[in-house]
């Protein structure tokens, strides 16, 4: 078995201050968080009284309490969609992208791509609060909501058990799944060669995700539940998704809409 510490990078508990916090969405407010839709969209980018991060912490725990990992499907699955994030040469904007495809044939049916400020630094362990603000917005503006969310990151996979597949999954209340290029914790073996092949992804004594091979010969991918998801059917749902490369068409087709270099 690899020797895996968790990565981290940088200060998680120094004194940063956020600079604006989110009160316009369902990240900081004391509100219920809801079902699709259910807050009003974003209006302008007013600034309120700086954030500290030990406030940070108490929502993403909050939030964290809210996870299931059960499954609730409200009829059959007809839509997935992918989300992705970019940001500008300078570092200060951001690009969100929502695309949804059809399950079965994983036809693109409709896409949104959004900029706009970036309202919180890169803060190891808080990623989804840096991103999931725009990606909430764009996956709002699709004309129906999806069945289920496959994002390019972690979902319990996470030091703190909450990924930015449970932070969409959750604010939005729709089942969703981590599908991460690396690893972020946990110790694993490799998995066979053939497509298909799984092992354990394990931190801290407990099974968080799969190291998925979706190409015969290829890296794997970091498979974890959300939000309203079990493990085995987030690995089927990635496995669907992901039928000639190694990323889920959700992820590759949200991921060219949101590169900054592709202009707008």
């Amino acid at each position: 078995m690899v020797s895996c510490p968790v990565r981290t990078a940088g200060r998680e508990n120094g004194s940063d201050r956020i600079s604006r916090d989110l009160s316009p969405s369902p990240f900081f407010p004391d509100m219920e968080s809801g079902s699709f839709g259910r807050y009003p969209p974003r209006a302008g980018s007013e600034r309120t009284h700086p954030v500290p991060l030990d406030r940070v912490h108490a929502v993403q725990e909050s939030l964290r309490r809210r996870v299931r990992l059960d499954e609730d499907w409200r009829g059959p699955l007809r839509t997935v969609c992918g989300v992705d994030a970019g940001y500008s040469p300078d570092g200060s904007r951001i690009r969100a992208a929502a695309v949804l495809l059809d399950y079965e044939g994983l036809t693109t049916r409709e896409s949104v791509v959004l900029d706009d400020d970036v309202a919180f630094p890169y803060i190891p362990g808080l990623l989804s609060f840096r991103e999931a603000p725009a990606l909430w917005r764009a996956v709002r503006g699709l004309g129906s909501v999806p069945d289920v969310i496959l994002c390019d990151g972690q979902g319990i996979a996470h030091p703190r058990g909450f990924g930015l597949a449970c932070h969409l999954g959750v604010i939005l209340d729709v089942p969703s799944v981590g599908v991460a290029k690396s690893r972020l914790v946990g110790c694993h073996e490799d998995p066979a060669p053939e497509r298909g092949a799984w092992v354990p992804l394990r931190y801290k004594g407990k099974m968080v995700g799969a190291v998925l091979r979706t190409r015969a010969g290829v890296r794997p991918v970091y498979v974890s539940a959300g939000h309203r998801m079990t493990l085995p059917t987030a690995i089927a749902l990635t496995l669907h998704c992901a039928p000639a490369f190694r990323l889920p068409e959700t992820t590759r087709r949200a991921h060219a809409l949101a590169a900054w270099s592709t202009g707008r």
